[in-house]
């Protein structure tokens, strides 16, 4: 059965790891929460609420990481996504983290990353020349990496799909399983 890593942290945007985590699950793969370290980590709600200029952050669920970036072998797996959120500020700079999300790009396996998941792309060097969503507040980030910044819900590029942020996951997750199913299908 195909294995699928989804990179995470604290602080990242709950709906946008617990939805693929779930909706993966259920079309019949594994799936592993990898984070910077073996531990429970504590996700985060973002909303909007009338008054203020950008989005809010409150407490959200909390779920264990399966393992840490320095125990991830991503040749055992075959896709990663990359939720937003907070975590993908910090976790750009985790040298662990990068190895892995090279890894995907350059051996051309389904990539999903939503709303501030591309930062880590764009740290890691990979996405210079492609063309990629992402939380509208970071096209100048996206530009900057060399990349092509998309207004869009599920922009394709290639075995890599990006959304700006959980309102995105119907689009963008039917895009994803539509590659995934090409490239790793689940054994009947």
């Amino acid at each position: 059965m195909p294995r699928i890593l989804i990179l995470t942290g604290d602080a990242a945007e709950d709906l946008e790891v617990m939805y693929p985590y779930q909706r993966l699950l259920e079309e019949g793969y594994e799936v592993d929460i990898a984070a910077p370290t073996k531990k429970k980590l504590q996700f985060v709600v973002h909303d909007f609420v009338d008054g203020f200029d950008t989005y809010t952050e409150k407490p959200g669920h909390s779920w264990p990481a399966d393992l840490a970036f320095a125990e991830v072998d991503p040749s055992d797996y075959a896709a990663v996504v990359v939720p937003g959120g907070r975590a993908p500020e910090y976790l750009r700079n985790d040298p662990e983290c990068q190895r892995i999300i090279r890894h995907f790009f350059a051996d051309d396996k389904p990539v999903a990353q939503l709303c501030h998941g591309p930062l880590i792309a764009a740290a890691a060097g990979v996405l210079s020349d492609r063309r990629s969503s992402a939380y509208p507040a970071l096209a100048p980030d996206i530009t900057a990496a060399g990349a092509q910044f998309v207004d869009g819900e599920a922009v394709v590029d290639g075995t890599l799909v990006s959304g700006r942020a959980w309102p995105d996951h119907p689009a963008w997750m039917r895009e994803f399983i539509r590659i995934l199913r090409a490239k790793a299908p689940v054994a009947s």
